[in-house]
């Protein structure tokens, strides 16, 4: 593909990717209702994933979609770690050579993760950019196939058969919230919910340490910003120098913006672990913290919350729920 999206290729993703992907819980949470004040509010885990994220189901999409000769080539992605994952994944059980470029600001962990997969793994550079950079190189000079992270309409294609299955179990959603870096994960689900409702409401949630997508909004193109650790790590990045799709679709598809802090990130954590019994990291914790610091309206209505990842520093997760047990005590 290379036109924009649309809800037959999300149809078409679907049926691409079974047996890479699963279709993960969407369970209900009574103790978030009461805090948002509606009618029912949805978990969809895709922290409960088979690579323990939702980018499986894009990358799944993309490579999947490739020719015998590009599959000989192997593949090449940038990432901050899930994406990286996803695409090692999937290459490792397809029989195709992947290399995943990394930042020095991705966690070990999670480049440990990668290789574990059977990708080559290169790191350089400080920032998601700079690795982009390396990737862009590396592409050039082994002749490899690009799997980008979330600027190609099948990746967004992928991520968009979250939004079907939440919709065929739970038609009488009124608004989703989508954690929101790159793009191709709010791209996809509201392309796909729109597309089905054009009366959904869907709510981006951004982190105040990179809100690349919301400055580049405000700017109508795409803008650099500084990267800053932050506990939803997986949401670190830029939405790349030349931006394609995820930034048009989200202008269009998407109805509302909320950022949310540090603080309110560790409560979301701790929340989901305290109510749900779930271990997710800080990138999915973004929509609970969004409703526990009172920042969505969805008084009376049906929500649908999008819990992205589990991948989780353990040390630094240990330390968030040790320190908001001590507060609530």
């Amino acid at each position: 593909m290379n036109t924009m999206p649309n809800l037959r290729d999300v149809y078409t993703a679907r049926n691409r990717i079974k047996g890479y992907a699963i279709r993960t819980p969407f369970i209900a949470s009574p103790a978030l209702e009461e805090e948002a004040g509606a009618a029912a509010v949805y978990l969809k885990l895709e922290s409960l994933q088979n690579t323990g994220a939702f980018k499986v189901r894009g990358a799944a999409n993309k490579i999947l979609g490739l020719s015998e000769e590009e599959r000989r080539r192997g593949v090449v992605t940038f990432s901050t770690g899930n994406h990286g994952k996803a695409v090692a994944f999937v290459a490792g059980k397809s029989g195709i050579p992947a290399t995943v470029c990394l930042s020095e600001h991705v966690p070990a962990y999670r480049a440990e993760l990668i290789r574990s997969f059977g990708a080559s793994v290169h790191i350089e550079g400080q920032s998601q950019d700079e690795a982009e950079a390396a990737y862009e190189r590396m592409r050039k000079e082994k002749g490899l196939v690009p799997v980008v992270p979330f600027d190609d309409p099948a990746i967004v294609a992928g991520q968009g058969t979250i939004a079907l299955e939440m919709l065929e179990e739970r038609p009488d959603l009124d608004v989703l919230l989508v954690p929101l870096s790159g793009g191709g994960l709010l791209a996809g689900v509201a392309l796909c919910a729109k597309s089905v409702n054009p009366t959904i409401k869907v709510v981006g949630v951004s982190i105040e340490r990179s809100p690349a997508m919301l400055e580049s909004l405000k700017a109508g193109h795409p803008v650099a910003v500084e990267e800053k650790d932050t506990l939803a790590d997986s949401l670190l990045g830029g939405i790349g120098t030349e931006n394609h799709y995820t930034l048009p679709l989200i202008s269009r598809y998407v109805d509302d913006h909320i950022v949310v802090g540090e603080e309110e990130i560790r409560k979301g954590l701790y929340y989901a672990l305290k109510k749900h019994s779930l271990v997710i990291e800080g990138a999915a914790a973004v929509g609970i913290a969004a409703i526990l610091a009172g920042k969505v309206s969805a008084s009376g209505g049906n929500v649908g919350l999008v819990v992205s990842g589990s991948s989780v520093e353990l040390d630094r997760y240990i330390e968030v729920v040790r320190r908001e047990a001590d507060a609530e005590s």
